[in-house]
């Protein structure tokens, strides 16, 4: 049965591969990414015809026009049933002495509050729709973090936490809420991490029906 999934990071290596996949499938697609040319590529790429296809330029730390965005995209495509938020940032390699306030905030923005404004905005929609996924992916660093990585994994472990929440929050309207960990999105295919095309397929695995009992889970893919 088609669906209609939320990509946030759109225009990312793994958020790229992501549309195209789930476009394959026959999915319908919102694309929410902050490159108005990267998105226009995109969805020239995609080609795909305007029932299937909603797409927008925003920064997910604005509210008012993200859920403009989420009213928009919901009629436009006939509710939404999934979100993958695959927006990533790093900010690493110091110490406590060397961080700074601006590395704290940024971190806390990339990670905490768009994470926070996007469940905030798209739950009701996934309740409303009685099926759901929520993808999120993460580091696997967050359960035991090493040195010079303080403000990097801590606002992750928050994201984690929010995710974990929602899973507990939806579990009895069928919306599961997981994590995918990885050392590195490794988009150079040098062996270095995991590949965006194993991330995808285990997406493709959690959004199926035969995943449909694993929520609140970490998927450690190292």
């Amino acid at each position: 049965m088609t669906k209609n999934i939320v990509i946030t990071g759109a225009t990312g290596v793994l958020g790229n591969l992501t549309a195209k996949t789930f476009a394959a499938l026959g999915h319908k697609l919102a694309l929410l990414d902050i490159d108005q040319n990267k998105l226009d590529s995109l969805t020239s790429e995609l080609n795909l015809p305007s029932e299937r296809l909603y797409a927008q330029t925003l920064n997910l730390l604005d509210v008012k026009t993200l859920r403009a965005s989420a009213e928009a995209a919901s009629a436009a495509l006939g509710g939404i049933h999934a979100v993958f938020h695959l927006v990533g940032g790093w900010v690493g390699g110091k110490t406590f002495a060397e961080s700074t306030q601006d590395d704290l905030e940024f971190m806390l923005n990339q990670h905490v509050r768009t994470t926070f404004n996007l469940f905030q905005t798209f739950s009701p929609y996934l309740a409303a729709s009685q099926w759901g996924r929520v993808i999120a992916i993460s580091a696997s660093t967050v359960t035991s973090p090493p040195g010079k990585s303080a403000v990097y994994t801590a606002t992750k472990a928050a994201q984690e936490n929010f995710v974990l929440s929602l899973a507990a929050e939806l579990k009895s309207v069928n919306v599961t809420a997981n994590i995918i960990q990885v050392k590195a999105i490794d988009t150079e295919n040098k062996g270095t991490g995991t590949t965006p095309a194993e991330i995808v397929s285990t997406m493709k695995y959690l959004f199926s029906d035969e995943a449909a009992k694993i929520t609140g889970a970490r998927i450690p893919l190292y």
